[in-house]
């Protein structure tokens, strides 16, 4: 057992190992003030055949660690929840590419949330559980790897700032790296400009170092294994050789063909003739073709760019492909676009909904239920891509995008306050060849102004590439699908002309200097601005008006001691209000009553009604009542449902009045005019005095 306590961030930070699952071949706990991750690492003895590296990452939230118990009537965790499916997904971009090549041994990281304090997310931390983990184990992993999460608060930069904190930040980014370099960046801001967030970047690779340097400590304490056994696979230099002869020329050819199909068919075309030229060579000695010729793309594409400044579709390294736009295009949603850049297609739906509709959920975060008001769904269909495989359900993948456009996207709403609804996005990517994530951005904002939502400002995102051979450096704006997979940096960045909403980047290899990563920020910022500029082409500020068939939502203040008769007994008041009008009626616990309606009518009728039963006497007023009971002293008026005053006989008329009788008798309607309230809430109210100012408004 090894244990090691420290401060970071204020808080106390406790590496442990040796305790905990001891089985597996590397394991141990991470506690930051009193979030706690149980982290392990193992991997099989015999490689797979797979052409990839099987690297799971698994992050399970359990409900014990916030002492909850699952809602609803299973009472055992299930499928991973989209925060659960996040943060992994933050663990595995940082690790996946420090593992070495040709490491195909089948490889599980697994996180367990196992005590949540509601101040610190736990995510974080996982990443560096995991990293301790592999650095514990006998797999070849032995650069250590950290996360930080930065906010700003008040113009002062906060690592891992407490969720109540975030409350207050202008900006929300995760960032991981290792000693030398960052590795991973995703978060969200609050339209902060490029130069800030790269002030940000220096301060949360402070932390990172400060981190790596803990888990260094923890790691001199213990004895690692030896590496386990491994080898991967070679390739006769003969057998290489010919093959790249043979490939190559082809692989340039294909490469130069500007549309992607075109070029696909060409590269599949040239990977069937090659395959067959030397299958049976290949098939004798075990040697891996498609790997081989992978390589050889790779290598031809990267060298085409840095010498020549030529991408595969002929593109400049600053351009951004051809965009169009069309709004309005399906008759009865509430806000659609379809935004087409190049190659890559996405049809944004926007519809509206009442406080109803929003999203319920449960998190170890939080103590109580959450709601959200605003989500994005992305949808990936094979058919994008020209391609027809099963389909089993959302994907990480999908969660993913969508997340990083959602969070593009909120920070440009407008405060719930002054539009209430509900807010669901719905992006179908119908083409892709390259950031179909920033395309919904695009789209999404379009919808959302079709529809009529009261945006702050337009939001566009566009991806940038990179390309690295030594002190050979090429930054590639709007890339495509191709140059995604075979370069060495994704950095995706949405935002508006005022500044970054949201930003996420993966890096595949180690070096990536400040200075480029400014670069590539800038020519972001160059394309955002371009991208802004022709969507502003079809649609420059919201439409005026919603659809005709989203629903129409009032909101009205009530003092909170009157709920409990707005509801009635058994929910009789408020039943009969919405089956008059056809509203649907929500009310808080602080007083706020938000009322929907299929058509501004029967809203405007329940507000009536509500202001009718829960309005307060105002002195001076004049009121139209009705006469309740009389007495040989005067008249009890209501003046409005559920309040009654006094009309005293001496102020029924301007004459002596001798009998109540005379002068109003019960069920009458009657003007009145609210004199006073006593210190016991008593109404005294005056006929005569209301005559008397009406008359005189009449003579006027």
């Amino acid at each position: 057992m090894a244990r090691i306590e420290k401060q970071f961030a204020g808080r106390s930070l406790i590496l442990e190992t040796g305790k905990m699952a001891r089985q597996a071949d590397g394991s141990c706990t991470v506690q930051f003030g009193e979030t706690m991750v149980l982290c392990t690492a193992t991997a099989q003895d015999n490689p797979t055949n797979l052409p990839f590296f099987p690297l799971t990452v698994e992050y399970r939230e359990r409900t014990y660690a916030a002492g909850k118990i699952p809602g609803g009537y299973i009472k055992r965790e299930g499928r991973p929840s989209d925060k659960e499916i996040l943060s992994a997904r933050v663990v595995d971009r940082p690790l996946r590419p420090l593992f070495p090549d040709g490491f195909l041994h089948e490889t599980q990281l697994f996180i367990y949330v196992i005590s949540a304090d509601q101040e610190n997310d736990a995510d974080v931390i996982g990443v560096m559980g995991a990293s301790l983990a592999l650095n514990l184990s006998r797999i070849p992993f032995r650069d250590p790897v950290a996360a930080v999460r930065i906010g700003r608060i008040q113009g002062q930069w906060v690592l891992n700032p407490t969720f109540q904190q975030l409350d207050y930040s202008d900006l929300d980014i995760v960032v991981a790296g290792t000693e030398n370099a960052i590795l991973m960046v995703e978060g969200g801001a609050l339209e902060v400009p490029e130069e800030e967030i790269a002030e940000g970047l220096v301060v949360a690779h402070d932390g990172i170092r400060e981190l790596i340097g803990i888990q260094r400590e923890l790691l001199a304490l213990v004895e690692r294994p030896a590496e386990m056994a491994w080898a991967a696979k070679e390739v006769g230099l003969s057998f290489r050789e010919r093959v790249v002869a043979a490939a190559s020329g082809r692989i340039r050819e294909a490469l130069g063909i500007g549309e992607k199909q075109a070029r696909n068919e060409a590269m599949s075309q040239m990977k069937s003739d090659v395959v067959a030229q030397f299958q049976e060579e290949a098939v004798e000695f075990g040697y891996d073709i498609s790997g081989l010729l992978k390589d050889t793309e790779k290598a031809e594409m990267r060298e085409m760019i840095l010498s020549r400044g030529v991408r595969a579709d002929g593109r400049g390294l600053d351009e951004v492909r051809p965009i169009t736009v069309d709004l309005s295009l399906l008759p009865r949603a509430h806000g659609s676009a379809l935004f087409t850049r190049g190659q890559t297609q996405s049809l944004g739906v926007a519809t509206l909904g009442t406080p109803a509709d929003e999203q319920r959920f449960e998190s170890v975060d939080f103590l109580t239920e959450q709601t959200k008001s605003f989500m994005l769904h992305y949808n990936f269909p094979p058919f994008s891509t020209g391609e027809a495989k099963p389909v089993r359900g959302t994907s990480r993948r999908e969660i993913g995008h969508g997340a990083l456009a959602e969070r593009a996207l909120s920070a440009v709403l407008p405060a719930y306050e002054d539009f209430p609804y509900t807010i669901r996005i719905v992006s179908d990517v119908l083409e892709s060849n390259g950031s179909s994530s920033m395309a919904t951005v695009c789209s999404g904002s379009l919808a959302m102004m079709d529809a009529g939502v009261p945006l702050r400002a337009a939001c566009a995102g566009v991806a940038m590439g990179l390309i690295k051979e030594g002190d050979r450096v090429a930054v590639l704006t709007d890339i495509l699908g191709l140059e995604d997979a075979l370069g060495d940096m994704d950095f995706k960045v949405a935002g508006t002309r005022d500044g970054v909403t949201s930003i996420q980047m993966d890096i595949k290899i180690e070096g990536l200097t400040l200075e480029i990563m400014r670069e590539a920020l800038e020519r972001a910022n160059r394309a955002r601005l371009h991208i802004l500029g022709e969507m502003e082409k079809a649609i420059v500020t919201p439409r005026a008006e919603l659809s005709k068939y989203a629903p129409r939502i009032l909101t009205i203040r009530i003092n909170p001691a009157k709920i409990g008769e707005v509801i009635g007994p058994k929910g009789k008041t408020i039943r009969g209000i919405q089956e008059a009008t056809g509203a649907t009626i929500n009310i808080d616990d602080d007083g706020t009553v938000t009322i929907s309606s299929p058509g501004g009518e029967g809203g405007e009728r329940a507000r009536k009604m509500i202001s009718a039963i829960t309005e307060e006497p105002e002195v001076g007023r004049i009121y139209e009542g009705v006469v309740k009971s009389t007495t040989t002293f005067g008249a009890f008026v209501e003046i409005i449902p559920g309040t009654e005053g006094l009309c005293h006989i001496s102020e029924l008329q301007e004459a002596r009045t001798d009998k109540t009788e005379d002068v109003v008798k019960k069920g009458d309607v009657i003007q009145v005019k609210l004199l006073s309230i006593d210190e016991k809430g008593r109404l005294r109210l005056s006929r005569k005095a209301a005559l008397a100012e009406l008359a005189g408004e009449s003579a006027e």
